[in-house]
């Protein structure tokens, strides 16, 4: 098996390098993820409001806090790397995005904001302190890949390319409409951006996140023994097996079946 990639340094601009979910009962997401994922968990400190990291053998994975206000719904959110997060923002609004939450310093771990983009789908960008984001990608219980979901692909593609500065390259093979986002020259895919794919009438557009797992039959039975459910039942794909999964929260994101051996391309 190949050697788990580790981040230790910053992530480029413009690669996704964290994510995070708000739920209204912490302590439960984190029995939820711990089953699910394998995750453990470390506080960040009680200035961070009851904030948790999920770590893969001490690996930062991705993050767990408190809903910050009642009836706002549990959602997974994506944050992009940026070097210069006010700069991030500015271009954010002049293309058209929705600044949701504007600039600010987290402590000592970075800073961070929450848009918008033109079509609704909201995302982070995260400028990294002493907190890099994702340590552990692309390896079981990390983020293996993320999918764009709207129903106005071309508005979102003109959009990220204009802050990010992403090339697009169609993947014919995924359905149509569907194209991998790269940074500029680099031929690594950082994701996908995507129409709806018959998503759930009413479902608003969003980031999708995938996880990976070692065993994906075994991590849906935790999911539903502990709350969960499935949108949508296991499949094959030229990328592995993979199975929606919709935590107790109403959260909804991927699980796809890896062993690490076959990383996709560092990003």
């Amino acid at each position: 098996m190949a050697a788990m990639p580790i981040r230790t340094t910053r992530w480029p601009a413009g690669v996704p390098c964290w994510a995070d979910l708000t739920v209204p009962d912490v302590p439960a997401a984190q029995d939820f993820y711990a089953a699910v994922l394998g995750w453990s968990f470390t506080d960040t400190a009680e200035e961070y409001g009851g904030y948790v990291i999920g770590q893969v053998n001490g690996a930062a994975a991705a993050g767990i806090g408190p809903t910050p206000q009642s009836g706002i719904p549990s959602a997974w959110t994506l944050y992009l790397a940026s070097d210069d997060v006010d700069g991030t923002a500015k271009q954010i609004t002049d293309a058209g995005g929705t600044m949701l939450l504007p600039p600010g310093d987290v402590g000592r771990l970075g800073r961070l904001c929450v848009a918008a983009d033109p079509t609704g789908a909201v995302f982070g960008v995260w400028q990294a302190g002493g907190h890099l984001g994702a340590e552990l990608h692309s390896e079981p219980g990390g983020i293996t890949w993320e999918d764009l979901r709207t129903p106005d692909p071309d508005a979102a593609a003109a959009f990220y390319r204009t802050v990010f500065g992403y090339e697009l390259n169609p993947l014919e093979m995924a359905g149509p409409g569907y194209n991998t986002f790269h940074l500029p020259g680099d031929p690594a895919p950082l994701g996908g951006m995507g129409p709806m794919f018959g998503a759930p009438e009413g479902t608003p557009p969003h980031w999708l996140i995938y996880f990976g797992t070692a065993d994906l039959d075994g991590a849906l039975a935790a999911a539903r023994e502990r709350g969960g459910s499935q949108p949508m039942g296991p499949h094959d794909s030229p990328y592995g097996r993979m199975g929606a999964v919709m935590d107790p929260f109403g959260a909804v994101f991927t699980l796809v079946e890896t062993d690490g051996s076959n990383p996709p391309p560092e990003r």
